[in-house]
């Protein structure tokens, strides 16, 4: 008699992560990048599109700083007062003093571009997974 197969485990499906950046190929490599590591992911190319989809709240918001219609902080600050209190990872290129203090205020972390490694799966990980007790 054959043996059954051992039952497959289920993939773990991991939080979801809205992606903003007007970069479109950017933001699709970036989609890419989240889904092979299990997340969902919703990706926006411009701040209206993401602020029209806030009802669906997101684990962790990925946002680039310098947007055409308003900064990355202003986004978020739109998104916070729909509600959204996930943790918020400004993406950015050189950020000045400035940059760094409305990122501060908001409470973001800044991911500085390029992003050649795995700094923002890991930052992504580190604000999403729960700590133990």
């Amino acid at each position: 008699m054959l043996a059954k197969p051992a039952p497959r485990p289920m993939p773990q499906i991991l939080p979801c992560v809205l992606v903003v950046d007007d970069d479109a190929a950017l933001l699709s490599s970036l989609e890419f990048a989240l889904r092979a590591e299990g997340y969902s992911v919703r990706g926006c190319t411009d701040s209206r599109t993401a602020l029209s989809g806030a009802a669906e709240a997101p684990a962790c918001m990925v946002i680039d700083y310098r947007l055409p219609d308003m900064d990355g902080t202003e986004l978020a600050a739109c998104l916070r007062r729909q509600g959204l209190d996930a943790p918020l990872i400004l993406i950015t290129t050189n950020p000045d003093a400035r940059c760094r203090a409305k990122a501060a205020k908001c409470g973001a972390v800044i991911v500085e571009k390029p992003l050649l490694d795995d700094k923002l799966v890991r930052q992504i990980r580190s604000l999403t997974t729960p700590v133990a007790d």
